[in-house]
């Protein structure tokens, strides 16, 4: 009821300054010593149960998307909601404003967004700063990218550049290789590129995993407009290459089933409830060529019990919001993770 009368507020302003006001308000809630409290233990509802991917064990099976705290300002905020684990970023190594606004719109009929935001970030020296500040103790990722004028040659360059930041303060790191609103990104999803990519970043994972005495799991999150062929191709030379985990997917450029609606014609990655079916076609074809040998986290659509079950069932691991989030509010948290954990006894 209060999130409804909130969204009721916001959703009369343009979404991105919606989204910009909404998320100091969340993060207020810290002022609550009892909210401090409780951040000195991963926050979970109590039903909840565990799930072990990438050699970590999450506290239970759903967690937030990279894009909602692109710069790790509002982690502690998020920690309260009883997410099994936090995914923030997308981060890049040096600060950049992203595409011009307006880059971010509702498409309410369909609990969808459109973003052309454009990995707009503040730098991986802040995000690490922010992250080495936090009190929540529950599990994190950590999401990284490449510069917009980093030429698409060069851009291993600024992935590594990342991955060794942020290398000793994540549970996880995902490399996005698949935002539609970076000019070129997407290439690196296939052959050579892909291949020199997933090269580097093993090498340097090593690397760091023998410095740090710790290994931290790289996850490489894809899009959901791959046909059947490109998926099995990207899901054989990850294996190839030893990565540790898959998050599938991305937002689409498709606009099936929203074609009528206003907005629909604004460039960007379309997700919410539209997306689902494209990506769960993505972590099916996925499921079924690595069978378990690279674990799966589904993201794409998922807004409700049974989305997430058949994201689950298609052999996910785990599950991620975003979207939904922002339509439904906090209370689609502990009602989902009831849920799942009912569905294993």
């Amino acid at each position: 009821m209060v999130y409804s009368a909130l969204r009721s507020l916001l959703f009369r302003l343009d979404a991105e300054r919606s989204h910009n006001l909404a998320l100091p308000v969340l993060g207020a809630v810290l002022g609550n010593p009892l909210a401090r409290q409780l951040l000195a233990r991963p926050l979970t509802p109590k039903n909840s149960a565990p799930v072990n991917c990438m050699g970590l064990s999450f506290p239970n099976p759903v967690g937030l998307a990279a894009g909602l705290d692109k710069n790790g300002d509002y982690i502690d905020a998020f920690g309260l909601m009883g997410f099994g684990f936090i995914e923030v970023g997308t981060v890049t190594p040096r600060p950049q404003s992203g595409n011009p606004r307006p880059r971010m719109f509702r498409l309410p009929e369909s609990q969808a967004l459109i973003n052309r935001m454009g990995f707009n970030n503040k730098g991986v020296d802040h995000l690490v700063a922010q992250v080495q500040r936090r009190r929540y103790k529950g599990l994190l990722g950590i999401n990284i990218g490449k510069n917009a004028d980093t030429p698409l040659e060069q851009s291993t360059d600024d992935y590594i550049t990342c991955l060794r930041k942020v290398y000793a303060h994540a549970d996880y790191v995902t490399v996005n290789i698949s935002s539609p609103n970076t000019p070129g990104l997407r290439d690196l999803q296939h052959g050579a590129m892909l291949q020199a990519l997933f090269a580097a970043l093993k090498t340097t994972q090593a690397e760091l995993a023998d410095t740090t005495g710790r290994y931290t799991p790289i996850a490489v999150k894809i899009a959901p407009d791959m046909d059947e062929a490109q998926v099995i191709d990207f899901a054989d030379t990850a294996l190839d290459a030893g990565i540790d985990g898959i998050i599938a997917t991305n937002t689409t450029f498709s606009r099936d089933g929203v074609a009528h609606l206003q907005h629909s014609g604004e460039t960007g990655g379309l997700s919410g409830v539209p997306v689902q079916s494209r990506a769960l076609q993505t972590q099916q074809w996925l499921g079924t060529r690595l069978a378990g040998r690279i674990p799966v986290i589904g993201a794409g659509g998922i807004h409700d019990t049974a989305t997430a079950l058949e994201t689950l069932n298609a052999g996910a691991s785990l599950v991620q919001l975003y979207t939904a989030l922002i339509y439904q509010g906090p209370s689609l948290i502990r009602h989902l993770v009831t849920d799942l954990s009912e569905t294993k006894r």
